[in-house]
Parts: structure tokens; C-alpha cells; sequence
């Protein structure tokens, strides 16, 4: 495949401390990506760009961008606050360039939905940067599941812990993820796609029901503590996600039938059932074999820079393969659908309330021919 040329749009921290460090790794090691130009609305992050890619050109909006560049590219990635998501997408896919774009994928369903359609109509790629699954331990995670040592998974719990929310770079609005106009909400907006989509992956299903309940200790107008149930076909999930924990940390259980899996951070806790210890299918007489492993996985650097490179090839993959609309892109959109029916429920004093899921897509001709129904190598099983 040809080396990749790329635009970045927004050079705050994930930006700059993931994925520029991400770029410039590749194209050390590599050589298949460059990036030629840069835009920020900061005029100090332009300099900082400037630094770090000399030979790129920096430009103050993405619009100025893509009007001088857009022949030169082949994708932009795009790390704006969530609220600037779907205009630059559209403007890039209106461009005909791929499209990276950090989570969540839109701050509404309706912009999400659109975004879906935009690039199956352009036939350009749309993906999302969901880097959990990207980290090394849930790629461990991964592995126990898949070989079928704890079974059949039907139920999860996903703790995610930080002991403020995440700031932003000092030359621009430190504390935009607590300002609704930008970020789109607050914690479940800024860590609800990574909770989901794991939670995709080890139920090996999409849920059907969520209940939520959305609290706020700050002067903010967004959510610093959320918790929420959902509902799958295969079974339960339940998260908990804060701002105001007294440390950051990560807390997964993965319970299946034969045994579960416990995370926090690096440490990974295997417990299988001992074959022949329950003769008399009595669940009380079951004992366990417990197996500990330590995975670097880098939770405390919040960039998750050793991540990326991971990604950026599945990526790469999507556009050689023709995946526009993919299992990706359409898991972004059930993040965001989930997201917005969460706050529905959390509202509505955690009532219950049912997801469309996949079926709000159901009816758009282009989005189901391209990801939907596979056309040669253009698309896959959308399923988990």
C-alpha cells in the first residue's frame, strides 16, 4: 500500500501526545504515513505543529486546510472537542479523503447517522479512534475469551476511575470537557464509547435496553459520575465511570460460565474452573485455578500513544479493504446512540428505556449496501 499522506485537525493533547507521536513513529519505522498539514484554531499549537512536522504546512481552521490541500490527501484525522466532530468530517468527505476521527464519533445520533451516510455515499472510510481495544491488555482479554477458557460471557462490569476530568492544552479552554457547547456532555460523553464497545466485544452482542443515572458535583454543565445498566441478548452489563475518584484506574470483570476474568490496569486475573471439581453440577462444590499476569498497558499515560500504531493499521486495513461503513463505524454509532439514550434515562429518573440499535439505520439504501450487505471486500459482518 502507498504511503499515506494525512491532514491533522486540532493539535491539543490526544493530538499531539498520541497520535502526531503515533505518525512520527511510523514514519521512522515505516514510511507509510506523512503528514502535510496541520490546522488549530491556537496560534501557539500551529507553532508547536510547525516544530513537530517542519515540512507541513499550518493553517487556522480545517476549512483553509482542505481548500489548499484536499488534492495532496488521502485522509484527515480529526481530534477537535466532539461539538466540531461532524462538520469536519462532512467537509473532508465532501473532499473525497478518509476520515480518522477521535471518539466519540458525534455528540448526537442524528449527526452520527449522517456521518454514517456521508461516507457511504463518498465511499471514503470512516473509522474511529476506539483505542481500548487497541491496549495489551484487553488484547490478553481478547485472547482468554476467544480460546473459550471462562466459557460463555453473560455478564460484565466496567469501573473506570479518574480523579479529575481530562484537561485540555493550557493555549486554549484547559477545562472544555465541562462546557456542554464544546464537549456534548461529560463523562459518559468523554468515556461512554470505551465502556460500550468493549462491552460489544465481550458479550458478543448489542444491547437492547439501557437505564442511566447522570450526577454533577461541580459548578459544570456536565456530568462528573454516571452509572448504567444494559441490557443484552447474551446478558448484563453494568459501568460505573467518575471524575471524582481519589486515583485513576480501570476495574473490568468478564464473568462466563466456566470462569471470569478480572482487569485493574496492568494486572489481569484468569479464574478457570478446576475440570472434575463439580461432579454432581452442584455450583456450591466448584473450585478455581487462578492464573495472574502482569500486561504493560500504559493506563497512566493518558495519550495511549503505544496504542496507536495498532490502530492506525486497522485503518490503513479499512481503506485497502473498502470498508467505508463498517463494524467500526457502526459500533461508533451505537456508542453515540447509547450515549444520548442514556441522558434520556437519566432524566426521566433512570427509567428504563429501549435502543433502536442497529435498526435506526435500517431504510438508508446507500449505508446498507456499503455496510450492511458485503460487496466484494468492501464491507463485513457488522455483528460483534
Amino acid at each position: 500500500m502507498k504511503r499515506l499522506r494525512g491532514g491533522l485537525v486540532g493539535y491539543g493533547f490526544i493530538m499531539e501526545r498520541g497520535h502526531a507521536a503515533g505518525y512520527r513513529e511510523r514514519a521512522s519505522a515505516q514510511d507509510d504515513v506523512e503528514i502535510v498539514a496541520v490546522a488549530d484554531v491556537s496560534e501557539e499549537r500551529r507553532a508547536l505543529a510547525q516544530k513537530h512536522f517542519p515540512n507541513a504546512r499550518v493553517y487556522a481552521d480545517h476549512e483553509a486546510l482542505l481548500a489548499a490541500e484536499h488534492a495532496g490527501l488521502d485522509f484527515v484525522d480529526i481530534a477537535t472537542p466532539p461539538s466540531e466532530h461532524a462538520a469536519v468530517t462532512h467537509a473532508a468527505l465532501d473532499e473525497g479523503l478518509h476520515v480518522l476521527c477521535e471518539k466519540p464519533l458525534a455528540t448526537s445520533i442524528d449527526e452520527a447517522r449522517g456521518m454514517l451516510r456521508h461516507a457511504a455515499q463518498a465511499e471514503r472510510v470512516l473509522y474511529p479512534c476506539h483505542n481500548y481495544k487497541h491496549a495489551p491488555v484487553v488484547k490478553t482479554v481478547r485472547g482468554v475469551i476467544d480460546a473459550g477458557r471462562i466459557g460463555k460471557v453473560h455478564l460484565v462490569t466496567l469501573q473506570t476511575f479518574r480523579n479529575t476530568h481530562a484537561k485540555g492544552v493550557g493555549e486554549w479552554r484547559t477545562d472544555w470537557r465541562r462546557e456542554r457547547r464544546f464537549s456534548g456532555g461529560g463523562i459518559a460523553m468523554d468515556h461512554g464509547s470505551h465502556t460500550f464497545y468493549l462491552a460489544f466485544e465481550w458479550l458478543k452482542a448489542y444491547p437492547t435496553a439501557i437505564s442511566a443515572r447522570a450526577a454533577t458535583m461541580g459548578p459544570f454543565d456536565t456530568e462528573d459520575d454516571f452509572t448504567c445498566s444494559l441490557k443484552f441478548p447474551t446478558g448484563v452489563a453494568s459501568a460505573h465511570l467518575s471524575w471524582n475518584a481519589g486515583v485513576r484506574k480501570v476495574l473490568y470483570t468478564i464473568h462466563g460460565d466456566r470462569g471470569a476474568v478480572r482487569v485493574e490496569d496492568d494486572a489481569v486475573e484468569v479464574a478457570t474452573q478446576v475440570p472434575g471439581a463439580d461432579p454432581d453440577g452442584n455450583k456450591n462444590n466448584v473450585s478455581w485455578k487462578f492464573e495472574r499476569l502482569e500486561v504493560s498497558s500504559d493506563w497512566m499515560d493518558s495519550s495511549h500513544v503505544t496504542w496507536f500504531n495498532s490502530l492506525f493499521d486497522d485503518f490503513k486495513g479499512a481503506i485497502a479493504h473498502g470498508e467505508f461503513v463498517g463494524k467500526e463505524a457502526r459500533e461508533a454509532f451505537l456508542c453515540v446512540q447509547l450515549i444520548a439514550t442514556a441522558y434520556a434515562s437519566a432524566r426521566e429518573g433512570s427509567r428504563e428505556l429501549p435502543l433502536l440499535g442497529l435498526a435506526a439505520l435500517e431504510g438508508d439504501d446507500v449505508t446498507d449496501r456499503l455496510a450492511h450487505k458485503p460487496r466484494g471486500t468492501r464491507a463485513r459482518d457488522a455483528s460483534p
